[in-house]
């Protein structure tokens, strides 16, 4: 018969009914291994019992007949691989026309990771976060910390985590201030209104022979030969060098890792000032840097060109190739025809040329003079514009993807209820019949020792309920 090899499955409430032949299509997988001695097979009912999501059930029962799996949109991704392994079936088995679609969570996913790494959180740290950050967890569990154990993390939070309490907040505004009053100082200073010059005076004496007679001709004379800044900046270096270098020494000291502190790093940023050389002391610069620990944005701006890195290595090899095709064709286009005030004298110098054109620059400093070489300029100048703006919209899609995921996880709420997993529930409700159980042998044996409402003692006389209900009838 028909029905002897039709086979009826309950899924979160929702009742299938297939043919098993159907079920053995796909071996090795949980459907196809149904027998009617599994735990959830119900005999009365004649049924397959699941507690699984019906609406993705649907689609994998689809599967099974037709062999094409389709991935429903009105579910989260990782609910259908969750379903997809609960069922035994493999997600690479998703059909091309929703493989995109399908493949959303995983970047979503990625996209969260990077944003957890970023440490956008203004909510201070638990203790047991800070004691796995500084490899402390198993003083923490047994609650030996010491008293170091508890001042460093503290400490370390004032210097680098600017949100974790008001004097962060107040350390880190001095810091910024610093940095500023820095930087600013490195670049006033080499304004020429900021700089006093060194002026050296000479006196020179000549005689002159006039008619036999000797005259002495006195000349003085005043040479600026260098210029050196207002002797104020340097106690405004002093000053900030002064903090910088107190600020390294506490996070040093109070690091969590000394080996992932980058010390030599730090060095440089925070006493690059003090470098004597000019061209090491633009290292002082670098203290800029410092200030993407204090504002969000300037992460997920780094953060963006990090995951724009594959499309901004693209832009520069075909820029380059640009560069140096273009720079060979302007020069033998220039010497194509009569030209006798022929910039382009080597293909190094149209190097440059190609380069500011491609950039959309046009300094204007060297120009073709040919018409075959303004043809090819107009050709370098219009590659310039499509080369450098095919990789604008990715560079943008990924700071809109992260900013846009940073706003959201910022707005979510920080406490959700925890949902009991089953191994958790079920001693749970053992307990609570046990319970119960002791509850009713307490009722039943307080209800076998009290006596009956007409029993009367030896003597014959009343109960004591009877006789304290005659005292107040009385």
């Amino acid at each position: 018969m028909d029905t002897e090899h039709r086979v009826i499955l309950n899924v979160g409430g929702i009742r299938h009914e297939t043919y098993s032949h159907v079920l053995k299509k796909i071996p090795a997988t949980r459907l196809s291994r149904l027998t009617p001695n599994l735990a959830n097979y119900d005999p009365v009912l004649n049924e397959y019992f699941f507690d699984r999501h019906p609406g993705v059930f649907s689609m994998i029962l689809n599967y099974y007949r037709t062999g094409k799996l389709h991935y429903p949109t009105n579910v989260c991704g990782p609910l259908f691989e969750e379903e997809l392994e609960f069922w035994g079936l493999d997600a690479n088995q998703v059909e091309p026309c929703c493989w995109m679609t399908y493949t959303q969570h995983r970047d979503t996913q990625d996209t969260l990771a990077v944003i957890e790494s970023l440490d956008l959180d203004g909510d201070p740290p638990t203790q047991e976060e800070i004691a796995k950050k500084f490899g402390w967890e198993d003083d923490y569990y047994t609650g030996n910390m010491s008293q170091w154990q508890r001042l460093k993390p503290r400490v370390w939070a004032l210097f680098d985590e600017p949100w974790s309490s008001k004097y962060a907040r107040v350390i880190s505004f001095i810091s910024v201030a610093f940095i500023l009053a820095s930087t600013c100082s490195f670049i006033l200073k080499t304004d020429p209104s900021f700089q006093i010059p060194d002026i050296d005076v000479f006196y020179s004496l000549r005689v002159v022979d006039e008619g036999g007679f000797k005259n002495y001709h006195k000349t003085i004379g005043t040479d600026k030969p260098v210029t050196s800044p207002h002797p104020n900046f340097f106690y405004v270096d002093l000053i900030c060098n002064i903090w910088f270098t107190i600020e390294l020494l506490i996070r040093s000291l109070f690091c969590p890792s000394f080996h992932k502190f980058s010390l030599l790093h730090a060095i440089l940023i925070q006493t690059g000032s003090l470098v004597t050389l000019d061209f090491l002391s633009m290292i002082c610069v670098l203290r800029l840097f410092k200030l993407t620990q204090h504002f969000s944005g300037l992460k997920i701006l780094i953060q963006t060109f990090k995951a724009s890195a594959q499309e901004l290595f693209l832009l520069v090899f075909f820029v380059v190739l640009a560069i140096v095709i273009f720079a060979a064709l302007v020069y033998y286009a220039e010497r194509s025809q009569l030209n006798k005030d022929n910039q382009f004298t080597s293909i190094p110098l149209g190097l440059w040329w190609s380069l500011v054109t491609i950039s959309t620059v046009g300094f204007g400093d060297m120009v073709p003079k040919t018409y075959l070489g303004m043809l090819v300029g107009s050709l370098c100048a219009l590659m310039g514009v499509l080369t450098i703006a095919l990789p604008v919209p990715v560079i943008v899609s990924n700071f809109s993807n992260l900013y846009s995921h940073s706003q959201a996880r910022a707005k979510l709420p920080k406490k959700r209820r925890r949902v009991l997993q089953a191994h958790e529930v079920k001693p749970a409700l053992l307990g609570v019949k046990q319970h119960h159980g002791k509850h009713r042998k307490k009722s039943s044996s307080a209800t076998f020792n009290q006596p009956p409402a007409n029993f009367k003692n030896a003597n014959g006389g009343a109960s004591m309920h009877e006789n304290s209900a005659s005292k107040l009838m009385a």
